[in-house]
């Protein structure tokens, strides 16, 4: 197993007023060659949004689009047809697949929304786009590390085109978690949102990521009280 520690402060980022972007993996002006993705994990934005901005609307093609809002809500239109609403604790995911366009706003005049959007490669390419948006309660992941996204719809979570699971989980009290990747051959990326993460020798503290490869089965992590951990178990 190779643990790799990634500080907060090694992203990328972009100020562009309206919108202030740290980047996990070179996205836009951003550009690392040794940060380009992790597996089948393009992109990780840590975003935050003025009021009433916004994205306008873009293209997108082969990939699987997840949006977490943590703070505030998102206001969402796209080719599908869909206008919605994502409010803190829903979770979106789009297939892009042989192509969409979508735009993303703040739904705010007043306060900002604060938000993650991960890119995922789909394990096929030319895809049928598809749309789907679910709420997550806080209290379903407190204590524990809750699937929010898979490939097979697992523990009622959101079904996305790539054999990856996404899950979250708050943890009040110190905790020591063993977790076992979900298919043979995944790696994982552990983003600590808030709070403090240890496993096998390497410690994260808040936006710092923990990336593992060949985790040969079970991983322990000890999870600091007030920690809200993001896990992303994908293709490597």
């Amino acid at each position: 197993m190779t643990i790799e520690h990634i500080p907060a402060e090694s992203r990328g980022r972009a100020d562009f007023g309206w919108l202030q972007s740290r980047h996990s993996f070179s996205f836009g002006s951003y550009m690392d060659p040794g940060r380009m993705q992790f597996g089948a994990l393009r992109v990780l934005n840590d975003d935050v949004v003025a009021p009433g901005g916004g994205f306008a609307r873009h293209p997108h093609a082969d990939m699987e689009i997840i949006s977490i809002p943590t703070r505030g809500a998102l206001r969402h239109g796209d080719s599908m047809g869909h206008t919605e609403l994502l409010p803190e604790g829903d979770v979106q995911v789009m297939t892009a697949g042989r192509g969409i366009e979508h735009e993303e706003h703040n739904a705010s005049r007043t306060e900002d929304v604060a938000f993650f959007q991960i890119w995922i490669r789909p394990r096929t390419r030319g895809l049928t786009p598809r749309y789907d948006q679910k709420s997550f309660p806080a209290a379903s992941r407190e204590g524990r590390l809750a699937i929010i996204a898979s490939p097979d719809g697992r523990d009622g979570s959101l079904t996305m085109e790539q054999d990856a699971l996404i899950a979250r989980g708050h943890f009040r009290e110190d905790t020591h978690v063993a977790y076992e990747p979900a298919f043979e051959g995944n790696g994982l990326y552990l983003f600590v949102v808030e709070g403090k993460l240890l496993a096998g020798d390497k410690e994260a503290g808040p936006r710092d990521a923990l990336a593992i490869t060949a985790p040969g089965g079970v991983v322990t992590m000890d999870l600091a009280a007030g920690s809200d951990i993001l896990l992303l178990d994908v293709p490597i």
